[in-house]
């Protein structure tokens, strides 16, 4: 018996399971105990070492820790959501989550034995996960009921350690609402608050997230990013993964690809050099919240190229297009608008170089070859046509013949 409890121990200290989970009792000072850690770390963890990941802190890991994991790779994997490092805390052994997150019902703050908690999330937990595992800026915190009405404590700090709030059917304590509202008022980083709720609640509880809604939604704080949902149809156990899959679509909104909306709200109506600042700007804050060092997207390439070619007649072709070839230096996409922005200005030696460049980038097997070698002819049939002082445009066509027959002659 007693070589099974050392093995148990060892196995739960420090080895991965097969899913890149690791269980770890982690000794805390504040607390004076001992508390179950489980971490899951991407798959991409150990292949991209110098990469760092978003931390998303769960709070009753027991049954939020596996629903979250798993929405979290659903998300990544459809490059909606970086991958994150997910550090769940076990508090339903000796229900130590009514000790961990408890109140006082005179101020609604947390009593003694909850700051101590608080410590140990802010003081020790981070700390050892920013020490030990390469982290990003950008922090979550997800909580359930009560724990997720003592996540607010994080948020009403003067310096909160964390961007992001998901309250799923938040126990809030009385005073709560007045607090979270004033908060808002002094906030100056982005920061994400997420919160749910629905007829399964008790009436208290939802009047008690009612209240906070209404002061929260009224919020013009540009930092302050909320989203409330009000499931209908559903239970209080389905509302868990209903909310954890909102709530991660909403607060990495900014990351994933340009949607149509966003293109309509905050692209249509900017300049060439406005819409290619954006797009550097969106990949740069990108880069610096979530630690994803990502390349712009093609699909976001595509969703401004009308803007560059039809504005300003062309002028930031160029521009735009030594962009793309610093990003992407194997893709011909970069030659293309440099050639296109030669080609309009009837310069066609030049446009004539950068598609040959362009197209010699293209594999044989791309479905868009015959497309990029089309752009060869036409400048050649137009430099034809130029140097016999034929005319250069839609009457080149027409001419075609001719053109290439004087041409040999």
């Amino acid at each position: 018996m007693k070589k099974l409890t050392l093995l148990f121990l060892f196995i739960s200290t420090f080895v991965f399971s097969q899913d890149n989970i690791i269980f770890k009792k982690f000794n805390s000072s504040l607390l004076n105990t001992e508390r179950i850690l489980k971490i899951y770390l991407p798959a991409s963890y150990e292949e991209n070492k110098d990469h760092t990941y978003p931390v998303a802190v769960i709070f009753d890991a027991e049954y939020l820790f596996d629903v979250y994991v798993a929405n979290s790779k659903v998300f990544a994997s459809m490059d909606e959501a970086p991958e994150q490092i997910i550090v769940g805390i076990f508090q339903n052994q000796n229900k130590e989550r009514f000790t961990d997150c408890d109140f006082s019902i005179d101020t609604s703050l947390p009593n003694e034995d909850s700051t101590k908690f608080y410590g140990f999330i802010r003081d020790e937990l981070l700390p050892y996960v920013d020490d030990n595992y390469r982290t990003s800026l950008f922090k979550t915190i997800v909580g359930n009921t009560l724990t997720a009405n003592f996540s607010n404590y994080f948020f009403l700090d003067k310096y909160s350690v964390f961007n992001a709030y998901v309250n799923l059917n938040p126990s809030y304590a009385d005073a709560m609402a007045e607090k979270l509202e004033a908060k808002t008022q002094n906030l100056t980083d982005n920061t994400f608050y997420y919160a749910c709720s629905g007829s399964y609640n008790s009436e208290k509880r939802r009047t008690a997230i009612n209240n906070v809604n209404n002061l929260l939604k009224l919020s013009e704080i540009e930092a302050f990013h909320y989203k409330f949902d009000n499931f209908k149809n559903t239970s209080k156990t389905a509302s868990l993964g209903q909310g954890i899959a909102s709530s991660l679509g909403y607060i990495f909104e900014m990351y994933g690809a340009i949607t149509k909306e966003e293109f309509d709200a905050q692209i249509a109506e900017l300049s060439p050099p406005e819409a290619i600042a954006y797009l550097e700007k969106k990949y740069v804050e990108i880069e610096y919240l979530f630690g994803s060092n990502k390349k712009i997207r093609e699909h976001d390439i595509y969703r401004v190229e009308s803007l560059i070619i039809d504005k300003d007649n062309g002028d930031y072709l160029e521009e735009f297009g030594k962009m793309i070839n610093r990003l992407y230096p194997d893709s011909p996409l970069g030659d293309y608008y440099i050639g296109l922005y030669y080609e309009t200005g009837y310069d066609y030696k030049k446009a004539l170089k950068y598609y040959k460049n362009g197209y010699s980038k293209v594999d044989s097997g791309n479905e868009n070859a015959d497309a990029y070698y089309e752009n060869i002819e036409r400048v050649l049939d137009k430099r034809r046509a130029q140097k016999l002082g034929f005319p250069v445009g839609e009457d080149v066509e027409e001419d075609k013949e001719e053109i290439e027959s004087d041409d040999k002659n």
